[in-house]
């Protein structure tokens, strides 16, 4: 009995003392001797995936643009995801830093490594890479319950929509990224796979590369039924003007020009579903318009 009582214990302690491990987007493994309490965000969308994960109360500090949940605009901010002011981010003492798989300089994540601190890299492709970052995050901030039931959540609405508009007419659609120059984006991005989860066919699908260049004449000669853009809380501005002077496109034709909110669509949240719900809705308005 004293003996099973000495194993016990020793498995409860060894247990508080285990690593707490996650693999990164750039898969390489992190482990950390206890759960983050001190976590610097280096983009955007890993500002919101933390608060996501449950973790929001231990974000030390942010990037610019890091406007969601309203609780992130009261962080520091340690310069943008493209520069970072290490100074300030080395004084907050991290105990972890999420960095952006491509977006953040490579010279600066390199020198926090060399420095000794905990990087995650991120940078989720898929609906189900929302899903499983958001998991991975909670499991290295202790937060797992709120991390799995939000991964859950997201889950379940994808799946809801993918059945929903299984059967559902397909409609041709020109996403624009940039006006000048003009981009859009392929199958690859997930803005890509929300088009086709709501039975949209990108007309620039199969193109190389996340956000290829185009003219204007391959829009054109591609004559989409519905034309898409992000905007400030998806209020119509003139990013789509130059396409009303075409007045053969059918897009035009149909007055399907159609604004999304930028912050919803372009980052790899959990707010992506709210985004879907919204192009879901603009290409049904196209399809009652065919």
């Amino acid at each position: 009995m004293i003996f099973l009582t000495f194993i016990l214990f020793f498995a409860v302690i060894s247990s508080a003392f285990a690593d707490v491990c996650a693999t990164d987007d750039a898969g390489e493994m992190l482990c950390l001797a206890a759960s983050a309490e001190r976590v610097v965000a280096l983009s955007p969308g890993a500002t919101e995936l933390m608060f996501a994960a449950g973790a929001g109360e231990k974000v030390v500090a942010v990037v610019a643009y890091s406007d969601y949940p309203p609780a992130a605009l009261k962080l520091p901010s340690v310069g943008n995801n493209t520069r970072i002011d290490m100074e300030a981010l080395l004084a907050l003492e991290p105990d972890l830093v999420v960095t952006w798989v491509t977006g953040n300089p490579s010279a600066q994540v390199e020198l926090l490594q060399e420095l000794g601190i905990a990087t995650f890299a991120i940078e989720p492709r898929t609906f189900d890479g929302v899903s499983s970052v958001i998991e991975r995050l909670s499991i290295l901030a202790g937060t797992e319950p709120a991390g799995v039931a939000e991964a859950q959540r997201f889950r379940e609405g994808i799946a809801r929509l993918s059945e929903q508009y299984r059967s559902a007419d397909p409609v041709s659609v020109f996403y624009q990224v940039w006006d000048q120059p003009l981009m859009t984006i392929n199958n690859d991005h997930l803005i890509g796979k929300v088009i086709q989860l709501c039975a949209g066919v990108n007309v620039f699908g199969d193109m190389p590369g996340l956000v290829p260049r185009i003219s204007a004449e391959a829009v054109l000669q591609a004559d989409p039924q519905a034309i898409l853009t992000g905007s400030d809380e998806g209020i119509s501005d003139d990013q789509l003007d130059r396409w009303k002077s075409y007045s053969g496109l059918k897009a035009v034709a149909r007055n399907n020009l159609f604004f999304v909110p930028s912050s919803l669509i372009s980052r790899p949240t959990p707010r992506l579903l709210e985004a879907a719900r919204l192009v879901c809705e603009k290409l049904d308005v196209a399809r009652e318009r065919s």
